[in-house]
Order: structure tokens, then C-alpha cells, then sequence
């Protein structure tokens, strides 16, 4: 199993939703967060200049199994690329292990609901 946890624009969420179900990823964790980045200027809009360091971001995460992942990640790629500096980043983990909760089955089989 792979862990996919994926750092994107926020008008990229849409996006990168439709890909990932595409990419047979129907479940999904997500969450607003604030991240500091390298630039080191400001914008300044009517007048006022807004602080460009501390940028806002969705981060997602998913557990799938492995012959998920590649596709799942570049469905991510895809839809998050607009070609311009603060894309994104996409991080890869192995999971040993899941347990559903309700019934303590494990592994692979524990992710996905059987009909």
C-alpha cells in the first residue's frame, strides 16, 4: 500500500478531485493549510501589500494500493500543473499496514468496502 499525500493549489482542488476519481481514487482526505514558501517579497493589491511568504494550500491524503499510486500520482501532477513556481509537491510513503476499525480486518482488503 502507498500513502499520497499532496500539497496544491487551492484552484486546483477541483481539478485534482475529478482527476483522482478518474484515477479510481474515490475516498480522500483533504484540508486547508498555510505553508511558508522561499519568496521573499510581497504583493501589493489597491494600495495594500499582502504578505506572499505564507501561502494557503490544500493538502490531500490518501492510503491506495500500489497498482493505484502511479496513476493516482500523475492524475495529482496533471491536474495541480499550472507551469508557474509554488505548484505543489507530492509525497510517496509505504504503509505497512491498515485496520478497519469495525471489524479489524487488515492489509489492502481493509481500504475498500466489499460488495
Amino acid at each position: 500500500m502507498k500513502k499520497i499525500e499532496a500539497i496544491i493549489r487551492k484552484s486546483k482542488f477541483e481539478d485534482v478531485t475529478n482527476a483522482l476519481h478518474e484515477a479510481e481514487i474515490d475516498f480522500f482526505t483533504y484540508s486547508e493549510v498555510v505553508g511558508v514558501g522561499n519568496e521573499k517579497s510581497g504583493a501589493i493589491y489597491r494600495a495594500t501589500v499582502y504578505e506572499t511568504r505564507f501561502i494557503p494550500r490544500i493538502l490531500i491524503s490518501f492510503v491506495c494500493r500500489d497498482h493505484l499510486a502511479e496513476n493516482a500520482v500523475q492524475a495529482i501532477a496533471t491536474a495541480a500543473r499550472t507551469g508557474e513556481l509554488g505548484d505543489g509537491k507530492i509525497f510517496i510513503s509505504t504503509v505497512d499496514d491498515s485496520v478497519r476499525i469495525r471489524n479489524g480486518e487488515r492489509g489492502p482488503e481493509s481500504l475498500f468496502i466489499k460488495d
